[in-house]
């Protein structure tokens, strides 16, 4: 059995980014549904963390959201990628491969390495 693991500070964003720019227009339950699936049921996303996060990419201009009936014919608010989202995924990528390979590098040093 997979145990779940919290979303790491700092990469909702990103992952919001990136599924919206994949899938196209969601809502709420949808983004958090998909990034669940994507991570391989790895990740454990509630509500309260993700709705923060929407509301401050909105809000930054990076989506826009609009209100539309769900699949179950419930009004939803559905969140798209706008121009300016597209621009900060592709800065939020490049950032977040910078860190990676950064960290990357300091789980494969030595101590010869150092010397």
């Amino acid at each position: 059995m997979k145990q779940k693991r919290d979303v790491q500070q700092g990469t909702l964003a990103l992952m919001v980014l990136k599924t919206l720019q994949v899938l196209g227009p969601l809502h709420g339950y949808g983004i958090a549904r998909r990034i669940e699936q994507i991570s391989g049921d790895l990740l454990s996303l509630n509500q309260g963390t993700l709705y923060p996060v929407l509301l401050r990419l909105e809000q930054e201009g990076a989506i826009a959201s609009e209100w539309g009936d769900s699949e179950n014919n419930r009004r939803a608010r559905f969140y798209r990628l706008t121009r300016a989202g597209h621009k900060m995924l592709e800065a939020e990528k490049r950032d977040w491969e910078q860190t990676s390979a950064i960290i990357g590098r300091f789980l494969e040093v030595k101590a010869q390495d150092l010397l």
